[in-house]
């Protein structure tokens, strides 16, 4: 019998012990992923998560979001999980995913993928670690060929963060420098882009030194 990738991920996540306090309908497993959150107010603020699993994730943030409250969370290794708020604690909150079954299982994938290579748990980065440039204002060129000047808030060798009052769609392909960019969110300060192919850390390095 076929099991989909959110079953797999539910049973390898079962705890060994069925003594357990806390019965989750979906089980979570360790793990620290730095990332951002938008609350429903469009500010956005710097987050930890510190356990996950198909169905919500917990997380560590100067910042308690309303219990109820809708926010969504962006990860580098996940990327968007759009949920509300069930619960706070000090320092942070919990929040429990609201998307299709098609996201969850996309969400199970990946959690196996990264439990099977050993990136869960317990590990503090990002799927490619930010790069220190020395020019953080750069030239940005929209589709109708305007270009714009923004700032570099951070960047890696997939993507960058910038801050600029433009709002150009989300899958909107520009310019940043020479480097060709799709726009895959909004966040308060501007915009967050994915690079068209993956860059050189050297050579990024160079070009925005």
């Amino acid at each position: 019998m076929s099991v989909s990738p959110t079953q797999a991920a539910s049973r390898a996540f079962e705890p060994s012990s069925r003594a357990v306090a806390d019965r989750r309908r979906h089980a979570r497993v360790p793990v620290i992923l730095l990332g951002r959150f938008m609350r429903e107010s469009k500010h956005e603020f710097p987050c930890k998560m510190i356990d996950v699993s198909v169905g919500g994730a917990a997380m560590m943030s100067p910042v308690e979001p309303d219990v109820g409250e809708k926010i969504i969370a962006y990860f580098d290794q996940l990327g968007g999980l759009e949920g509300n708020v069930v619960r706070q604690y000090s320092g942070g909150f919990a929040m429990q995913f609201t998307f299709t079954a098609h996201k969850r299982e996309k969400l199970a994938a990946t959690l196996m993928f990264m439990l099977n290579k050993n990136e869960l748990p317990g590990i503090e980065a990002r799927r490619h670690e930010r790069i220190v440039v020395a020019t953080n204002t750069q030239s940005l060129t929209l589709t109708e060929g305007l270009t714009i000047t923004c700032d570099i808030i951070d960047m890696s060798i997939s993507g960058a963060s910038i801050a600029t009052p433009a709002r150009p769609e989300l899958g909107t392909v520009l310019k940043l420098g020479n480097l060709n960019a799709r726009v895959v969110r909004h966040h308060e300060r501007g915009i967050a882009l994915e690079f068209v192919d993956v860059q050189n850390p050297n050579a990024i390095r160079r070009y925005f030194g």
